[in-house]
This record gives structure tokens, sequence and C-alpha cells, in this order.
């Protein structure tokens, strides 16, 4: 048997024939529960707070889709990770601040921060993303190393200042694993906004976003400020997680970042290719963890995360299958 018979006869193809067979069989026989499902789910839109979980959920999915293919290009996906547990530990402290007594002389500020601990966690992860930038481009302590530093030291912090609080009684599991409860209206503004700012950040500056991604040394030399595209990348990634936490919560927040990007990167090499196929694999993943998490009562987070894997799952024996012709 020669070389061209031998690739002809890989397992790849013969294991996603298999499995695409397998899930035409399933949807045929479950085809009444999959069509009472997606009709329960329409009922479910309805009600106002699922459709603001819809509309920011999609919103935040694909901001996180497009900063991620970056992210992960140029190896510092897990800044995603360390920012949702800045987060965490900022909000923390803004909540916390609501309880200083009014004899303190800063109880004026302490209560101004309190009223808005989104505003508050925002900026402070907006600091951390650009120091975190900083650290990783002329410390010693470099990408991974500098991430998990920040990243267990905030967490660290937000959860001993919950647990010592006077009065301060959260629900953690909330702010860990997110609640489409906590989204309001104005989070669905803030989101569209940002998902909009993102967009055109692609559009506009895409040559030199591809630059800056692929060989900063040789963007530098070419005249583009690597530096302050670096500064964008860092600052809508910051906003993009504090917007994400509400939804996907702290511990979760970074699966958006990651698997669209190298979900899409197991079948497509082009640049192009992968932003337009992660911002699809995002949009549609979330659609369908936020539909199993309505109709059978999952957490949205987890949902969402369980339909990413299977999507990676699946694009990866695509990729194989298409290696093997």
């Amino acid at each position: 048997m020669d070389k061209a018979q031998k690739r002809r006869f890989r397992p790849e193809g013969l294991l996603l024939g298999a499995l695409a067979l397998l899930a035409a069989v399933l949807c045929i026989v479950y085809f009444r529960q999959i069509a009472q499902a997606v009709g329960l789910f329409a009922d479910y839109l309805s009600r106002g707070f699922i459709r603001r979980a819809l509309v920011a959920g999609l919103s935040v999915s694909l901001c996180a889709a497009l900063l991620g293919v970056c992210l992960v290009l140029k190896r510092y996906s897990m800044i995603g990770d360390g920012l949702s547990h800045v987060g965490f530990g900022a909000l923390a402290v803004a909540m916390s601040l609501g309880y200083v007594a009014q004899s303190s002389p800063f109880y004026g500020l302490c209560r101004g921060i309190s009223a808005h601990p989104v505003a508050f966690t925002t900026v402070v992860v907006m600091v951390l993303a650009i120091l975190l930038l900083r650290i990783n481009g002329s410390s010693r302590i470099k990408g991974d190393a500098a991430i998990a530093l920040l990243s267990t030291g905030a967490l660290a912090l937000g959860v001993i200042v919950i647990s010592t609080t006077e009065g301060m009684n959260i629900d953690i599991s909330n702010y860990m694993f997110g609640s489409i409860l906590s989204v309001g209206k104005g989070d669905v503004w803030f989101a569209l906004g940002m998902c909009a700012v993102v967009a055109a950040a692609f559009v506009l500056s895409y040559p030199r976003l591809f630059a800056v991604t692929f060989d900063e040394t040789f963007a530098r030399s070419g005249g583009v400020p690597a530096g302050a595209y670096n500064l964008l990348l860092a600052v809508l990634t910051a906003v993009t997680v504090v917007m994400g936490m509400r939804l996907m919560g702290t511990m979760l927040i970074s699966s958006l970042i990651i698997f669209p990007a190298l979900t899409a990167m197991r079948v497509f090499s082009r640049f192009r290719q992968v932003v337009i196929c992660a911002a699809v694999v995002s949009t549609v993943c979330f659609l369908v963890g936020l539909m199993l998490s309505c109709v059978y009562s999952l957490p949205t987070g987890a949902a969402v995360v369980g339909v990413n894997v299977l999507a990676f799952g699946l694009f990866t024996l695509i990729g194989r299958a298409r290696g093997a012709r």
C-alpha cells in the first residue's frame, strides 16, 4: 500500500464521518425534544432579563473572540483569567466601602465608590492591565508569572474583604460563576457600545493589528506604534472582562477569550479566517449555552463553556480530517 492509500485510510476522517452520522441520527430520534427545547427558549425570551442577558452576552462574546485571537497568537491568552481575578478583588473592595462608618473622613468618597462598583472595577482592571503590560515588557517577571502574581493576590484579597466586612452578606458563587439575573439595561447599552468600539478597532486598524500580533519588531521598524496598539488591546480586554464577569463569572470569563480563537485555529490558518470563524463560533456557542441554561436550569457560564469544549473537539476532528486528505 503506497503513501497516498495510507493517508486515504487515516482514522480521523472515518471518525468524523461516524460522528456526523451519529449527530444526524440523534437529531432525528430526538427531534421532538429539540423542538420543545427551542420553543421553551423562545418563551423564555419574552422575559426581559433573558433578553438583556442574550444581547449583552452576544456582545461580550463577540468582543472576547476578536480580542482573543490577538491575545492567543501573542501568547498572552491567560491575561483574561488574571484580569477577571483582579476584577473580583476590586469589586469586593468597592462593595465593602459601602459599610464604612459615617464618622470616617472618607465616608463620602467610599459611598460614591460603593454606589458605582462596576465603574470602579473597570478603572482598576484597566490600570492593572496597563501595569501588567509594562511589567511584561520591562521586568524580569514575564507573562504567565506576572499574571499569576496579580490574579492570585487579587482573588485572595477579594475573599478576605468579603469574609471580614461586618454586615456584608454576598453570595460569592454569583461572582465566581456568573448570573444572568445581574444584567441590567445599563449593562446592555454598555456592552453594545463596547462591541461597536472593538469591531471598529478591528475594521479600521486591521493591517496594523495584524502586524503587531505576528511580528512586533517588524511592525515597529515599519513605523507602526506597537506600544499604542498593545495598550489598546490591554484596555479593551480589561473592559470586556469586567462586562463578562456579570454573566460568566470570575472563574469562567477567560474561556470566552481562549476557546473561540483556539477552536478556529484547528481548521483555519489565515488571520482573517481565524478572526471571522472565532467570532461566529463564540456567538453561536453563547446562544446555545444560554438556551441550555434556561431550558435545563444549568449555570449559564458552565453551560457556555461546555458548548465551547464540544465545539473545540469537533473542530479538532475536522482539522485532522482535512489534513488527512
